[in-house]
Parts: C-alpha cells; sequence; structure tokens
C-alpha cells in the first residue's frame, strides 16, 4: 500500500508543519510556534506569504491545527526582538517564526539573530534567498561574488546562528525542519535557528508524506546532575564559610524559582542576582542582595569580595556579573556550576554540575538537611542589605534637587533614579519593566525592586539598542494580563520605534517611558570616566570648536510618538509624572510618557568594576588619570583556575 501523500509547495508544506508542532515541559503541552511575523518583498511574498494567506483562510479559528496568524512589523529587526521577547517570557517553552525577503531584509534580521544566541532564546527565522536555479541572475538585491557562487548575504547568519540551513530542494526540507525543531528546543543549545528559502523554491510543488504534517510533541530536558557530584557539591557547601550564590537566568528558563527560596530559606545562604537572573529571589526576601557585578548592589559586592565559595546558578558568568573577574577576591575561592550548557559548567573552573537547575537544587537540599550558614554571617547580610535599600531610597527620592539641569538651564530636572523608583512604587507587582541599552538597564539593576518572578526583563547580552519596544511587543503578547512598562532612553528610541506602530496595529497596550537626556548618557558616562569627555555623545548643534558641543537639538520625542499613534503625556515633575503612570494604567491603548531627565545625575556608585581599556598614551590630562585609575583595577582581576578537586 503506498503512503498517503499531500501536494503543496515548500512555503505551504512549512507553515502546515510549523503549525503541527508542540513543545512539552512538566505535562503543559502548548503550540511551539503559535505566530509568525514579518514583513513581505519580492522574495517571499510570493512563496511564505501566499502559505500564510492560504493557511489563515482555512483556518479561521486560530485554535484549529494549521493555523498560523501572522503579524505585519515595521522593521525586520523589530520582529525578532518581538520573537525574542515572547521567548523569554514564556521561558523559552514557545518562541515565534519570522519571514524576510532577500536582501536587506533578511540582513536586517542579522543583529536580532545575534541577540537571540547570545542570550540563549530560541526564534525561527525564515529569510528568503535568491533562485536555486539561477536562471534569472543576478537578481535584484543578489550578492554576486567572484570566488563563489553559492553565497548570498543569507550566508552572514552562520556565525550568529546556532542552526542553519539552506532548503535548495523540496526533498531537504523534512530534515531541515527537523533539525531546526530540535534546536528551538534544546535546554542548552538553543538560540537563533536560520532556514534560508529560495525564492523559486518556496513556489515549487511537491507532494508530501503525509506523516510530515502529523502533530508532533518535542519534550524539554530536564538533564539530571551525577549523584556522585551532587554529593561533593553538597560537601563543598558544608565546609564554606561564607558561601554566596549567584542566580543567572537559568534559574527562570527552568521554572526553579521556589526551589530556590526553598534552598536560600533552609541554608540561609545569600543570592545575588545578574540581570537575567533578576526576579529568580525577590528583592523583599531577607537573603536577596539584589544585582551582583559591575552594575551591582553594596550589599551583594561586599559578600561577593569575601565569599569563599559562589554557587552559580543557571549563569554565563558574563563580565558584569563577575566585575571582569574581579568581584571574587577570597584567595581560596571555588565555584559550583549548576547549568544546563556544558560552556557554562566548566567557568572559573568550577565543579561542573551539567544538569537543571530546579532539579539540582532540590537534590542539594536533601543533602544538606540540618545545615546552614553561621548566625554572624547571616547578621552581617542583614547590615549589609539595610544599608544599601536607605542608598536606593536616597537616590529615588533625593531630600535637594540641582538646578539647570534643563536645556534652558532655568528648571528642576528629575534624575533617571527618581523615573525608576516612581515606576517602580506606582506600577503594579505583576508588571512588567522591561529595557535593553544605555544607562537604565545598569540602573534598573540597582535600583529595581522586583515584586514578581516575571517582572523583570532586561535584555543585557547584547545591550542592543532598539529592543525596548520591540521586545516589550513580545512580553505582552506573551501574557495580556501584565502591563508592560518600557524603559527606553532618546538613543535607543531613534534606533527603532517603528513596532510601536505594530502595537498599535494590534491593539497591544504598551506603556513606554521616554526619558530625553539630549544624548547617550550611558556612553557620555563611560567616555567620562576614560578620559574622553563625553566626546561625540551629546544630541547638541555643532559649535564654533567644530565639536557637537552647540544648542541642543530641537527633537520633539513626544511629537513623533504621538504621530506614530500612541497617547502622550508629558511629565516634568514629580508629580506630573506620577499621575501619568496613573493615567497610563487606566488607558486601554498604549501611551507614551515622556519625561526629560538630568544626565549628569548618576546611579548609586556600585564599589565594583568593569574592565574598560583606557588609552595608554594621551595628551590629555584626564585620560592620563584615567589610565592611572586603569591600572590599579586590573590588579583586583583574577583567573580562576584552581580546581575544586
Amino acid at each position: 500500500m503506498s503512503e498517503q501523500t499531500v501536494r503543496l509547495t515548500v512555503a505551504q508544506a512549512t507553515i502546515r508543519f510549523l503549525a503541527n508542532q508542540y513543545s512539552e515541559r512538566d505535562g503543559l503541552r502548548q503550540r511551539l510556534i503559535p505566530v509568525s511575523l514579518g514583513i513581505f518583498g519580492h522574495g517571499n511574498v510570493a512563496g511564505l506569504g501566499q502559505a500564510l494567506l492560504q493557511a489563515d483562510i482555512d483556518h479561521e479559528s486560530t485554535d484549529e491545527p494549521g493555523s498560523m496568524p501572522y503579524i505585519l512589523s515595521r522593521n525586520e529587526q523589530g520582529a525578532v526582538h518581538t520573537a525574542v521577547g515572547f521567548a523569554r517570557a514564556r521561558n523559552r517553552t514557545q518562541t515565534y517564526a519570522v519571514t524576510t525577503s532577500i536582501g536587506p531584509g533578511a540582513t536586517n534580521m542579522v543583529t536580532g539573530a545575534a541577540l537571540a544566541t547570545i542570550n540563549r532564546i530560541p526564534v525561527l527565522l525564515l529569510p528568503a534567498d535568491g533562485f536555486a536555479n539561477r536562471a534569472a541572475t543576478p537578481l535584484l538585491q543578489e550578492l554576486e561574488r567572484t570566488d563563489a557562487g553559492d553565497v548570498s548575504v543569507n550566508d552572514a547568519f552562520r556565525p550568529v546562528s546556532r542552526y542553519f540551513d539552506r532548503v535548495q530542494r523540496p526533498e531537504q526540507l523534512p530534515a531541515a525542519l527537523l533539525g531546526a525543531m530540535r534546536v528551538l528546543t534544546d535546554v542548552a543549545e538553543t538560540g537563533a535557528v536560520t532556514v534560508c528559502f529560495p525564492q523559486d523554491v518556496q513556489a515549487e510543488a511537491y507532494d508530501w508524506p503525509a506523516a510530515l504534517f502529523a502533530p508532533r510533541v518535542w519534550r524539554l530536558a530536564r538533564p539530571q546532575a551525577e549523584p556522585a557530584l551532587l554529593d561533593r557539591a553538597a560537601e563543598l557547601i558544608k565546609n564554606a564559610q561564607r558561601p554566596l550564590i549567584v542566580a543567572g537566568g537559568g534559574v527562570h528558563y527552568s521554572q526553579a524559582e521556589d526551589a530556590l527560596r526553598d534552598f536560600v530559606d533552609q541554608t540561609r545562604i545569600p543570592v545575588g542576582l545578574t540581570q537575567a537572573g533578576k526576579g529568580a529571589l525577590l528583592d523583599d526576601h531577607p537573603l536577596c542582595l539584589g544585582a551582583v557585578g559591575s552594575t551591582g548592589t553594596t550589599a551583594a559586592n561586599a559578600i561577593a569580595r569575601e565569599a569563599d565559595l559562589v554557587i552559580g546558578i543557571g549563569t554565563r558568568y558574563s563580565d558584569f556579573t563577575t566585575a571582569s573577574r574581579s568581584a571574587f577576591q577570597h584567595p581560596d575561592v571555588r565555584f559550583v556550576n549548576v547549568n544546563v550548557a556544558g560552556l557554562d559548567s566548566i567557568k572559573e573552573s568550577g565543579l561542573p554540575l551539567l544538569a537543571d537547575a530546579r532539579d539540582s537544587l532540590t537534590g542539594l537540599a536533601s543533602r544538606l538537611s540540618g545545615h546552614r550558614t553561621e548566625d554572624g554571617y547571616r547578621s552581617k547580610i542583614t547590615e549589609l542589605k539595610a544599608e544599601w535599600d536607605k542608598i536606593v531610597d536616597d537616590a529615588c527620592h533625593p531630600a535637594v534637587r540641582v538646578d539647570g539641569g534643563a536645556p534652558d538651564g532655568s528648571a528642576h530636572l528629575l534624575s533617571q533614579n527618581e523615573v525608576i523608583g516612581m515606576v517602580n512604587e506606582h506600577s503594579d507587582p505583576r508588571d512588567v519593566v522591561v529595557c535593553a541599552a544605555g544607562s537604565m538597564p545598569g540602573d534598573l539593576h540597582k535600583l529595581w525592586r522586583t515584586r514578581d518572578v516575571g517582572g523583570y526583563h532586561v535584555e543585557y547580552g547584547y545591550s542592543c539598542m532598539g529592543y525596548e519596544i520591540a521586545g516589550g511587543l513580545g512580553v505582552r503578547l506573551a501574557d495580556p494580563s501584565r502591563d508592560v512598562f518600557v524603559m527606553v532612553g532618546d538613543g535607543s528610541y531613534l534606533m527603532l520605534a517603528s513596532e510601536l506602530v505594530t502595537a498599535i496595529q494590534e491593539d497591544v497596550k504598551l506603556v513606554v517611558i521616554l526619558v530625553q537626556n539630549h544624548g547617550f548618557a550611558s556612553i557620555g558616562s563611560l567616555s567620562e570616566s576614560l578620559g574622553s569627555q563625553r566626546f561625540g555623545t551629546r544630541y547638541r548643534h555643532r559649535g564654533a570648536s567644530g565639536r557637537l558641543d552647540g544648542d541642543f537639538l530641537p527633537i520633539d520625542l513626544a511629537a513623533n510618538a504621538a504621530s506614530l499613534g500612541a497617547e502622550v503625556i508629558t511629565a516634568g515633575t514629580a508629580d506630573e509624572f506620577v499621575a501619568a503612570i496613573k493615567a497610563a494604567k487606566r488607558a486601554e491603548r498604549s501611551v507614551v510618557i515622556h519625561v526629560e531627565t538630568d544626565p549628569f545625575i548618576d546611579a548609586p556608585d556600585s564599589r565594583s568594576w568593569w574592565d574598560v581599556p583606557v588609552s595608554e598614551v594621551s595628551t590629555l590630562e584626564s585620560t592620563q588619570q584615567a589610565y592611572k585609575s586603569y591600572r590599579d583595577h586590573k590588579s583586583d582581576q583574577r583567573i580562576y583556575l584552581d580546581s575544586v578537586d
């Protein structure tokens, strides 16, 4: 008996296949790819575009197998950011597919692909490609090379994708799609998955085995730690005098927040949080020290400096987390690393618990029954935490404001610290704050008091300007029951504000806090600390000196946001800003709150360091002084090579 077949184009087969893929973890089964996004061009409109239209018409209910709702984006990079925001908010159990045309439509996605892979967030990218048959070459937007005939601009995706394939023939499609699903659901090796589709192949028909379109379930694994390694880790913890947990994003992806809290309550070991890990233990917990590292709290960094054992859970130990390997200064410090990724499990020469965070914490807890840190250690933690809480209160509620920060030098300007504090206090605990680049991620890391495990979403693996609004859209799509507060500076807003239109199109409410400080505040501050005097970081006219030190540019971002269809509220005082937050909470559509802040008021010092090289030779005194400070900090930098065995 011959196998049943279905005649479809390659594009139609792709959409039907994707609509029947499911993920499952802990008994919860759901569509792996419930929605697609993108922008159509000549490379995909007749292929994937037609297939999406046909799926939409054939399946009126989004609950029916075979449906694939489509969201029209405004920028291909923004579409990937939206997919990343959605996937991260869903703890990597679901994601979106993004389709684009060839040429710039495809290459616009490369930055988004890098962001996804660096942050280890699954996204499916379906860029169009040139003609496989080469009948009409050279095509519009085709890259011609003299040294290779099979290279296109899509090859730029190879180094930033976890999986890359190009479907040159219909027969290749099943293997490509199955390979893509494997990586999207691999808890250790996930990231951007790119499958390129030559535009002629997209429209080519083929008789597909019907089994290709049967519902398929991909189970998200919970790798188990070796019992002997759990025993060794428990022994190290028992022998440690000043242990510290560094909780990363892997705690969230494993949904191990309850297990972490129970483990901390049992052992009384304090916790420092990475950017991705913030919220893994809520800020009101007595053993939560808040952010750790270069943008950390003084409490977490003081404990880190003296820690003799660091228990990394789901962290990749970025340079911000380790303060460029200067955070942990105990001469005999050792590391225990709980991580599903082999690459991360061996960092800092740690004991590698290559395993799921939730199950590993449960296994360690059973081995540490009755063990807890000493009273004196906990008293110090309480004291340091109280000191930092007062620092945060003083920064967010200053007794005195400085005059002259406004462009005309006439008014009091709110500080960014105050803005963060007011959003934190007047939003609901389940609301989500979203940010990515500039000075705000570091300030949020220090100052934001997370009240819900899903309430903090800062992209800081790639720190990509322009992620904020697009990523916030994905977060809100992932959970419409939460208001999403997008914190974005004028620099990032000008990079990629277009997805605000997509949010309005889809009737998805965002609250965008648009902070205008007339320049790149973060890099300006860094430039000054490195002796480069904020050169080239301000939004000003070119002055008589030939540099950008003239009058402020007449940028009206409030008017810009209004022109995109958002409701806009301008706030200049604390009372106006609080009233704006309350109005935005009541609103049913997207609101942009525009506020000018003083770029010269920094967040509290973390008493930490970040390794950014300073010019070794300079005629500028400012650079000379910065280099001296740099050399002093470099003396604290360490490479951890001592094994725990």
